[in-house]
C-alpha cells in the first residue's frame, strides 16, 4: 500500500511538474557596487533584483522568519498547527483573523496563483510539497526573496529595498527589516510611499512580536519603534540606459554586472544633461571614462538622452563608426619614434604640398614653416603629420594600428592613403580610448572591460620611452630642459588631443589623465556636418569638465595618482637645426638649438620630404678661396667648405638671413664655381607682403582679388590660410573672396616651390 502511494506520489509529481520560473527576459544591470543601473521588466512589467539569502541583512531574515513562519526550518512545508491554530481563529471570529500558510505555501501561490476555494487550497498544499521534495530551504528562502510582491512593479526584496530606501538589502536596520517583512502581506494598502500610517503600524507589530519572542533585545526594538518611516527618493533604475542595452542579450544572466561606478554615472549624465542647450539642435554626445590601470569602464554615455528622438537619443555613439580627425596623430608620432625616424625636436616642415591630386591643407589659419615635431603634434598641425605618415607608411602604420587593437575601416577595396592620418577612415571612441590607453600604460593598448569577470586584454603598440615621450608631449610638457631623472607629479595633468572630422561632422577630445582615459565625441549621429562645431571648442571643454571632476572625486576620497617615472630609454639631447644633429653651440652650422627627448641614445637626422633625397639641400659642399668667395674646385688655393642650409620648401617662412642665399658666400668673379640652373623663384603678384587693404566705401561683400604668380614651373596649387582653395595653370589668374581681417596667401608649384605672404583686410 504503501508503495503504491509513493508510487502515486512520483507519477503526479511527473505528470504535473513544479512550475519553477523559468527566464522571463527581467534583467538587472548593476554598477560594480551592486547599484541598480537599469532593469529590463518581464513581459507584466515586474522588475526584480535576484538575490541569495547570504545577500540579506540577517534582521530583515530573522523578522520574515519570526513574523511568517518561526518553524520553517523543521516542518516539511506544513505546519498542522499553524493550520489548526487558524482555523480556530477564523471560527471563533468569524472572518479571516489568520492564513496559517507556511512561507513554502506562501512561494507555492507565487509560483502558481490560485483561488481560494477548496480545489485550490489543495493544489496549494501539492506545490508547497514538491517544492519541499526538490529543493532544500534555502533554496525555497531564496524564490521568496526574489517573488515576493512589494507593490506596484517590485518583486523581491532587494528590488524593494533599493527602490523604498535606496540602498542594498544587506545593509538594513532593523526598523527597515521589520517594514520590508511586513509589505508583502498587503503590498498595495501598506505602500510606505502612499500609506505611511499603515506602513509603520504594520512595521511596529512586527517589531513588538520580535520582542514579545525574545528575537531582538528590548532596547533595540524600542529604538526602532521610535524611528520614523523615511524613504529615499524613489527613483527607477534609469542610468547607462545604452550600455544596458549592449549587454542585454539573449542568454544573459538576471544579473548583469559592470564595471561601471554609479556615483561618476549619475554626476556625468546630469552634466551631459546640462550641456543639452550649448549643442545645436539634433546634435548628440557621447562620454566614454575608463580606469586605465586594469581598463574597467566607469562611466558609459552613449548619447545625450536616451530619450530625446531628435537628438537621435537612441544611438549609440561609444559604438558608431565615424572619422577620427586628428586622433591618430599621436599613434603616428610615436611609432616614428619608435622606428628612429624622428626625436620629439626634429625639424618637420609646415608648408603647402600637392601628393598627386592630394592636397592636404592646415586646420588653423596659414602654413608654419619650420617646426619640431612636439610643436607640430601639439597644435595638431596637418602638413607635418602627412609628411610624417609618408616616411611612416600608411600601410604599415594602418598595420601597426589594427594588431593592436585599433582597426580603421576604409571603404571597400581602398587601400590605406595619407588622407588617413586626417581622418581619412573610420573607427568608434571606444576603439580611440583603447588606442589611447597605451600613452597610460607603458606603450601596451587594452580593450575597455564593461564586465568584471572580462580578462584584461592588452597588446603592444608602442615602447615604454615612446608612449612617455607622446604623453608628455600632449600634456603640455615637451621640453625637457631643467627635467629631473625622477618622477614628475601628475596629480592634475591631462595629456589631451582633440580632432574634427571632414566637413565638421565629427568633433573629439581624447584625455589621458593621472588614472583616467577620457573620451568625448560630439556631433549629428546621422553624419550631417554641424558647422563650427570642432574638437577645441566643442569637445575640449567637455573633455576637462569631466577631467576635473574625476581629479576632484579623487583628492576627495584621498586616491592618490601614480607617479609617471621617466623611462630608463628615455634620454635628452643638445640637438641643432637645420640638421637636427648634436653639435656644439657656436658651430657655424648650428642654426638654432633646441633640447629633445630621445630614445635609446638615438638622435635621427632632419627627415627629408619624399621629393628631397637624404641630404639634399641641407648640407651643402662647396669650395672657396683665400678670400672667402665661392669658386670652382679646381681653383687655386681652394678649399672644402660644408653649409648646412634649411629645406628649400621652407624658404618663405624663413628670416632673409637665414635663406640659402644670405648663407652662401659670394661667387668669385676670376674662377667662379659652376653655374647653378635652379628655376626662377616663385613669387605672388595681386597683392604686397604686409599690405592692409580696403573694401569699396559702403560695400559689405568680402573683398576679391585676382591673383597670379611670376617664376616656377607648371600647375598653381593657392591656399589662404592653410587650406587649399583652388588651382589655375602657370599663366592663369586666380579669383578668391577675403574676408576682413589677417591672412596669409600661399601657392605651391609642380616642383615643390612655395612663396608665401600675410596681408590684412580692414574691415
Amino acid at each position: 500500500m504503501l508503495a503504491l502511494l509513493l508510487g502515486g506520489l512520483w507519477l503526479a509529481d511527473r505528470l504535473f511538474p513544479l512550475p519553477l520560473p523559468a527566464d522571463d527576459q527581467a534583467r538587472v544591470v548593476l554598477a560594480e557596487d551592486g547599484t541598480p543601473l537599469w532593469r529590463f521588466a518581464d513581459r507584466d512589467g515586474v522588475w526584480r533584483y535576484p538575490v541569495r539569502p547570504e545577500q540579506v541583512s540577517p534582521y530583515y531574515l530573522e523578522a520574515l522568519l519570526t513574523y511568517e513562519d518561526r518553524w520553517f526550518r523543521q516542518h516539511p512545508g506544513i505546519n498542522p498547527v499553524a493550520l489548526a491554530r487558524a482555523a480556530w481563529q477564523n471560527l471563533a471570529g468569524g472572518r479571516v483573523v489568520s492564513g496559517g500558510s507556511t512561507l513554502s505555501m506562501q512561494v507555492a501561490r507565487l509560483l502558481e496563483p490560485h483561488g481560494r476555494d477548496l480545489p485550490g487550497k489543495a493544489r496549494q498544499l501539492w506545490r508547497t510539497l514538491q517544492l519541499e521534495w526538490h529543493l532544500s530551504k534555502d533554496e525555497i528562502l531564496a524564490l521568496y526573496l526574489d517573488r515576493a510582491p512589494f507593490g506596484g512593479t517590485l518583486q523581491g526584496v532587494a528590488a524593494a529595498s533599493w527602490s523604498y530606501l535606496g540602498k542594498p538589502p544587506s545593509q538594513l536596520t532593523r526598523a527597515e527589516a521589520a517594514l520590508l517583512a511586513v509589505l508583502p502581506q498587503a503590498p498595495s494598502r501598506l505602500r510606505p510611499d502612499r500609506h505611511p500610517e499603515r506602513a509603520r503600524a504594520a512595521r511596529d507589530k512586527v517589531l513588538r512580536r520580535l520582542g514579545a519572542f525574545a528575537v531582538w533585545p528590548a532596547q533595540q526594538v524600542g529604538e526602532a519603534l521610535e524611528e520614523p518611516i523615511f524613504l529615499a527618493p524613489r527613483r527607477e533604475p534609469s542610468l547607462a540606459p545604452l550600455l544596458a542595452r549592449r549587454l542585454n542579450r539573449p542568454g544573459s544572466p538576471p544579473l548583469i554586472r559592470t564595471t561601471l561606478d554609479a556615483g561618476l554615472q549619475l554626476r556625468l549624465e546630469d552634466l551631459l544633461l546640462g550641456w543639452r542647450a550649448r549643442l545645436p539642435e539634433r546634435t548628440s554626445a557621447a562620454i566614454l571614462v575608463v580606469e586605465h590601470p586594469g581598463m574597467a569602464v566607469r562611466a558609459y554615455l552613449g548619447s545625450v538622452d536616451v530619450g530625446d528622438d531628435a537628438r537621435f537619443g537612441h544611438v549609440d555613439m561609444v559604438r558608431a563608426l565615424r572619422s577620427p580627425g586628428s586622433t591618430l596623430k599621436p599613434f603616428l608620432y610615436g611609432l616614428a619614434l619608435d622606428a628612429g625616424l624622428i626625436h620629439s625636436e626634429s625639424l618637420l616642415q609646415d608648408v603647402p604640398r600637392h601628393y598627386g591630386d592630394y592636397r592636404p591643407g592646415n586646420f588653423a589659419a596659414g602654413f608654419s614653416g619650420a617646426v619640431a615635431a612636439s610643436e607640430a603634434l601639439a597644435t595638431s598641425l596637418n602638413l607635418p603629420a602627412v609628411q610624417l605618415l609618408e616616411a611612416y607608411g600608411p600601410r604599415r602604420f594602418a598595420g601597426e594600428l589594427r594588431a593592436a587593437g585599433l582597426p580603421i575601416h576604409l571603404p571597400a577595396l581602398a587601400e590605406p592613403s595619407l588622407a588617413l592620418i586626417l581622418g581619412g577612415g573610420g573607427t568608434r571612441l571606444e576603439s580611440l580610448v583603447a588606442g589611447y590607453s597605451a600613452f597610460a600604460r607603458g606603450g601596451l593598448a587594452a580593450r575597455p572591460r564593461l564586465r568584471p569577470e572580462e580578462a584584461l586584454r592588452e597588446r603592444r603598440l608602442l615602447s615604454p620611452g615612446a608612449a612617455w615621450i607622446v604623453r608628455r608631449i600632449l600634456a603640455g610638457q615637451a621640453r625637457p630642459e631643467g627635467e629631473s631623472q625622477g618622477g614628475t607629479d601628475p596629480r592634475s595633468s591631462l595629456a589631451w588631443k582633440t580632432g574634427t572630422s571632414y566637413g565638421f561632422r565629427d568633433a573629439w577630445a581624447l584625455g589621458v589623465g593621472p588614472r583616467h582615459l577620457i573620451g568625448v565625441w560630439i556631433g549629428r549621429p546621422d553624419g550631417t556636418p554641424v558647422p563650427g562645431q570642432f574638437g577645441l571648442a566643442s569637445a575640449a571643454p567637455l573633455l576637462h569638465q569631466v577631467h576635473a571632476l574625476l581629479v576632484e572625486r579623487d583628492r576627495q576620497r584621498g586616491i592618490a595618482a601614480p607617479a609617471q617615472v621617466r623611462p630608463p630609454e628615455v634620454g635628452v639631447a643638445a640637438v641643432c637645426w637645420p640638421l637636427g644633429q648634436p653639435m656644439a653651440r657656436d658651430d657655424a652650422n648650428c642654426r638654432r638649438q633646441r633640447f629633445a627627448w630621445t630614445l635609446d641614445g638615438t638622435v635621427p637626422p632632419t627627415l627629408p620630404a619624399a621629393d628631397q633625397p637624404l641630404g639634399s639641400g641641407l648640407l651643402e659642399t662647396f669650395w672657396v678661396n683665400a678670400r672667402g668667395r665661392r669658386v670652382a674646385p679646381g681653383c687655386p688655393g681652394a678649399e672644402a667648405r660644408q653649409l648646412a642650409l634649411w629645406p628649400a620648401p621652407l624658404e618663405p617662412w624663413l628670416p632673409r638671413r637665414e635663406r640659402r642665399a644670405a648663407r652662401l658666400p659670394a661667387a668669385d668673379a676670376d674662377c667662379p664655381p659652376p653655374a647653378d640652373l635652379p628655376a626662377a623663384p616663385l613669387s605672388i603678384v595681386g597683392v604686397r607682403e604686409g599690405e592692409r587693404l580696403r573694401r569699396p566705401p559702403g560695400s559689405g561683400e568680402p573683398l576679391r582679388l585676382s591673383l597670379s604668380t611670376l617664376g616656377g614651373s607648371g600647375q598653381r596649387w593657392w591656399f589662404v590660410d592653410g587650406r587649399p582653395v583652388g588651382e589655375a595653370g602657370a599663366d592663369a589668374s586666380f579669383s578668391h573672396a577675403f574676408a576682413p581681417g589677417r591672412h596669409q596667401l600661399g601657392v605651391l608649384d609642380e616642383s615643390g616651390r612655395t612663396a608665401r605672404l600675410e596681408f590684412v583686410v580692414e574691415p
